[in-house]
């Protein structure tokens, strides 16, 4: 299991950028899919975007909708570091920032299986405000 912690985070005005690191320690990184969630107050823990591996061992990213084309998600094996990179960035994206990490599992008949996340930082708040 790796641990992981997140910086970055800040007030930005609207239309501004930020990005949001999250280094992992404690296990091989190349293995794992990494998230990032977030929960503004009083709303339930969201999932923002996720960096994963495919069966056949190839990358791919996935984003929720409200943030598509906004944020980038990005992962340096070499570094055990994933980014959130956030442009354009509007009130509602106001929340305290999660990131959180599963280990991929490699098995002959089914190729790379992921697992729960189940590790996750201490969290990042983004503060989105003129």
């Amino acid at each position: 299991q790796v641990q992981v912690v997140e910086s970055g985070g800040g007030l930005v005005q609207p239309g501004g950028s930020l990005r949001l690191s999250c280094v992992a320690s404690g296990s091989i990184f190349a293995l794992y899919g990494m998230g990032w969630y977030r929960q503004a107050p009083g709303k339930q823990r969201d999932p923002v975007a996720s960096i994963t591996i495919d069966d056949d061992g190839d990358i791919s990213t996935n984003y929720a909708t409200s943030v598509k084309g906004r944020f980038t998600i990005s992962k340096d094996n070499g570094k055990n570091t994933v980014y959130l990179q956030m442009n354009s960035l509007k009130p509602e994206d106001t929340a305290i920032y999660y990131c959180a990490a599963r280990k991929f599992t490699y098995y002959l008949c089914s190729g790379y299986v992921g697992g729960d996340f189940d590790s996750w930082g201490q969290g990042t708040q983004v503060t989105v405000s003129s």
